[in-house]
């Protein structure tokens, strides 16, 4: 059985790779030749790894990547809560997926997709505990890569109506060790504390996401390879959270002294513009940005319980899964304490 993964440079998807690769899984990953892929180009990888150069924004590459697969894991996508030109997130992320779609379409052998979605296609809870039910009521879109997320979800669910064999899975705010980018925003922040540069908290607490480890979505994944129903939707989320809770966690596991003081959003939201115009001069991306903090004055809370019972889904708890991520980057030089 050949497996394609798309968006195996990424955070998540590199994870996936070596687990699949671990598992005896032989796996084609389409990948642009600027992509980092070191870390999946090991000896014990030989025979089982296939390499195809190309774009998900290049349906002939995409086509010929599609080619004798069987599975088909689509995880590339760009997220980033800002963009200097956010037209790319349509041409990514909703064109992307177009181009998946259509190529399976030409191929005899695909049996099923998992599409790797996002919490912010179902949209804002505040107040509530959302699953799989829930859509986007699109009266606001706190960022550009929101939108293009709650696009995507309508062309999946066309799709599912069309008979094509997919699977979407919906990570929550998705925390580990491995690469700090944009998809580890948890450890980003964390280093940032820890080296000084974020003194309080963020917020007063009032911001509630559902956090999940890397390797919890990883299995979540492979078990939706597994067990997933074609056409169903999960969410693959985890322990219901304020940043305030895991600065706090984060002391505990540390024995160091908590943050003294809460920043405003309001400060935040400044900082952000500022953050901004300093990308704009220099080219590069921001921590922190106006959208982020949009982000943060809703809730985002979902429940798990479907994977846990049709995928046996087995989140571990915040307080385990940061105390690992913190040894990690200790141990990689990225903290001290």
């Amino acid at each position: 059985m050949k497996i394609l993964v798309t968006g195996a440079s990424g955070y998540l998807g590199g994870r996936l790779c070596n687990a699949l690769l671990r598992k005896g899984y032989s796996i084609r990953v389409l990948a642009r030749r600027t992509s980092d892929l070191s870390a999946l180009t090991s000896p014990a990888h030989a025979g089982a790894l296939e390499i195809v150069y190309g774009d998900i924004t290049d349906y002939a590459s995409l086509l010929s990547a599609c080619s004798s697969c069987h599975i088909i894991f689509h995880l590339a996508a760009l997220v980033e809560p800002w963009l200097p030109d956010p037209s790319k997130f349509l041409s990514v992320n909703v064109g992307g997926l177009k181009n998946l779609l259509e190529a399976v379409k030409q191929t005899n052998t695909v049996e099923k997709i998992v599409y790797t979605s996002s919490f912010f296609a179902l949209g804002p809870t505040d107040g509530s505990i959302a699953d799989e039910n829930q859509v986007h009521h699109e009266k606001f879109f706190c960022t550009e890569y929101e939108k293009s997320k709650v696009a995507t979800d309508k062309i999946a669910r066309q799709a599912v109506s069309e008979g094509i064999p997919l699977v979407v899975v919906y990570p929550g705010v998705i925390y580990g060790p491995g690469k700090v980018t944009a998809g580890n925003i948890v450890g980003r922040l964390i280093i940032e504390r820890f080296n000084g540069r974020l003194p309080g908290y963020i917020g007063y607490g009032n911001d509630r996401f559902s956090f999940s480890h890397v390797d919890d979505v990883v299995e979540g994944h492979i078990a939706a390879m597994e067990k997933g129903q074609l056409g169903n939707r999960y969410l693959l989320t985890g322990e219901n959270a304020s940043f305030r809770h895991v600065f706090d966690i984060a002391a505990v596991v540390t024995n160091t002294r908590r943050p003294l003081f809460n920043i405003p959003l309001w400060v935040i939201e400044a900082y952000g513009w500022l953050s901004v115009l300093f990308s704009r001069i220099t080219g590069k991306l921001p921590l922190i940005s106006p959208p982020t903090v949009y982000v943060l004055r809703h809730r985002w809370e979902y429940s798990c319980n479907k994977a846990k019972l049709e995928l046996d889904y087995r989140p571990r708890n915040l307080k385990d899964g940061l105390a690992e991520v913190l040894l990690w980057l200790k141990n990689s030089g990225f903290i001290s304490y």
